[in-house]
């Protein structure tokens, strides 16, 4: 068999750092992990090849090579799927679709031929055994869940990893918690499931044979879901991985807020060689998390649980919400402000949507508030039903907290009162790349003599080099990220 794996695009948004990665040359952020998986799934005697269009185009000459063309998606990648299935049908190549976006509504879908819904471990074998024997069925689907401890590496060889700015790794899948917009608990489970250390240690050791050195991003919903596990067996093992190999990589993760809770949890992170972490704070306003069931935010102090973990040498990006049904409107200048004093740099702020089959799309669904499908987009203005909030008001606020916290003057300030707070267990080890000495000169023309945020640039460039030299290469980092950030809000 001759198989084609298809990664659609994906639009502009916070998460595709487009503009950003001009700057270092690179075409995009991270590799498909998932197909890549799925890849390493299918017999080793097929032939596969992988377009990941977020780095190539689609061309006919590869879906006219394949006998089946294999597509995963996300619901942000919906438009990108329609067009390729539909370039698909046009040439007569039959297409195999799995991944978020179809499991959770492939009835959207006419012109698929088969559907490997869930998780692949448990479908996709069924699915092969049966295309081998000739009787491959329409849709192959679950309510198991998958031993991820048999889960093999992913088939790296697939794709050229200096196109991309960071590689991605995977630890465990599921999430304790229960958050009434969130669809993880329902792709994923409550339970935890994790991978050995073993196991992990191995997909590492994987990448630096390939020649990886750098970023690694391990995708987990919530890394810190088991903290037991994590202290007693995985951190040790990667601690003691990455001082044989010289501190060839720096981690980044997701995790809830109680990571502030366990001061020894965050040390033992850095120590790995963990430098950011992104969590879930969604809101200010505690009646907005009492309604949307993110008990785990509710009665702390925030800001301060955020100031504990960048003080240990963890950067904290941040996921914000605005549309909840409890925001009162004084919402916008509240969440600007504690944006501000938190010294979140990378603040995700979107619109609330309701994806299908969560907990919200069934309350609103049940108060016939539901407009449509959410696009999976939390940066294209769009809002799937009726917010109790004017919606004119909900827009034109968002749009306020948009400009306010991406506006030269906000940004910079909030990099300063990250700087001051900032206490890295160790030193971080830069390895001068050209790519990166590239991005350091091209901030200096496009930041600081042709950009408007040039007076901010070189008031921060200064401040750095006096009194923190060894954050100044994080300054230039987060400086080109802002950059990223004012060109996708520049037009609304």
């Amino acid at each position: 068999m001759k198989i084609l794996l298809v990664h659609p695009e994906y639009p502009d948004t916070f998460w595709s750092f487009k503009y950003a990665l001009k700057f270092i040359s690179k075409k995009a952020i991270y590799p498909p992990l998932g197909l890549l998986t799925v890849a390493a799934l299918i017999p080793q005697h097929w032939q596969k090849k992988l377009i990941d269009m977020t780095i190539t185009s689609l061309e006919e000459s590869d879906i006219k090579w394949a006998d089946y063309v294999f597509i995963g998606a996300m619901s942000i990648q919906k438009e990108s799927v329609i067009r390729i299935i539909n370039k698909c049908k046009k040439l007569g190549a039959k297409v195999v679709a799995g991944g978020p976006l179809f499991t959770s509504g492939y009835e959207d879908f006419n012109n698929v031929d088969h559907f490997v819904l869930n998780e692949a471990e448990i479908t996709l074998p069924c699915f092969l055994k049966d295309l081998e024997e000739g009787h491959p069925k329409h849709v192959y689907t679950s309510k198991q869940w998958a031993d991820i401890t048999k889960t093999p590496i992913p088939l790296w060889k697939l794709v050229d990893i200096n196109k991309y700015a960071s590689m991605c790794i995977q630890y465990s899948r599921g999430c304790p918690f229960d958050c009434e917009f969130c669809d993880v608990t329902l792709l994923f489970g409550h339970k935890m499931r994790l991978k050995t250390s073993n196991q992990l240690l191995a997909e590492l050791e994987s990448l630096y044979l390939q020649g990886w050195r750098g970023g690694i991003f391990i995708v987990d919903d919530n890394f810190i879901g088991n903290k037991k596990e994590l202290k007693n067996n995985l951190l040790p093992s990667m601690i003691d991985w990455m001082k044989k190999r010289n501190y060839p990589f720096n981690f980044s993760t997701q995790a809830s807020i109680n990571l502030s809770d366990d001061e020894g949890l965050i040390q033992s992170m850095a120590q790995t060689g963990f430098d950011s972490v992104f969590v879930g704070i969604e809101t200010p306003n505690e009646e907005s998390l009492s309604e949307c069931n993110k008990w785990q935010n509710k009665n702390r102090d925030l800001i301060a649980c955020i100031k504990k973990i960048q003080k240990f040498g963890l950067e904290v990006s941040g996921g914000f919400i605005m549309g909840f049904d409890n925001d009162p409107p004084s919402i916008f200048e509240r969440l600007i402000e504690f944006i501000q004093k938190s010294g979140i740099v990378s603040a995700m702020v979107g619109l609330l949507n309701a994806p299908r089959g969560t907990k919200l799309y069934q309350r609103l669904a049940k108060e016939n508030r539901l407009l449509k499908e959410s696009t999976g987009n939390n940066t294209d203005l769009s809002i799937n039903f009726i917010p109790k909030m004017d919606y004119k008001t909900l827009i034109d606020g968002y749009k306020r907290v948009l400009s306010t916290i991406y506006s030269p003057k906000y940004y910079y300030e909030r990099i300063l009162t990250l700087m001051r707070n900032f206490k890295p267990l160790q030193k971080k080890k830069y390895r001068l790349r050209l790519c990166y000495l590239n991005a350091f000169f091209k901030s200096i023309w496009h930041l600081g003599i042709i950009g408007n945020e040039r007076f901010y640039y070189w008031k921060l460039f200064f401040w750095s080099l006096i009194r923190r030299p060894q954050l100044f290469p994080m300054v230039i980092i987060y400086a080109i990220r802002g950059y990223h950030f004012r060109e996708i809000f520049k037009n609304y």
